[in-house]
C-alpha cells in the first residue's frame, strides 16, 4: 500500500467513524469542499498545510517516514 493510499484510507475511515459527511469535515477544518474530495479520491497534487489542515481534527500531522525499500524511489 502507498503512502498515498494509507493517507486516502485513514482521513476516510477517520471520517466515517465520527459520523461526519465530507461537507462537514471540510468546514470544521477550514478547507473547501472540493479539497476534501480530492484528498479522498488520491489527487497527486495536494497542499501539504491543507493536509494538516485535515488531520489536526483527528490529532495527527503528516511527516517524514522513512523508506525502507528504496525501489519506491
Amino acid at each position: 500500500m502507498s503512502a498515498t493510499d494509507e493517507l486516502i484510507n485513514f482521513v476516510k475511515r477517520r471520517r466515517e467513524q465520527l459520523g461526519l459527511t465530507q461537507q462537514e469535515l471540510a468546514l470544521r477544518a477550514g478547507v473547501g469542499l472540493r479539497f476534501v474530495r480530492d484528498l479522498e479520491q488520491g489527487k497527486q497534487s495536494l497542499r501539504l498545510d491543507k493536509v494538516n489542515q485535515v488531520l489536526v481534527l483527528f490529532g495527527h500531522k503528516m511527516g517524514p517516514i522513512e523508506i525502507e525499500d528504496r525501489d519506491e524511489l
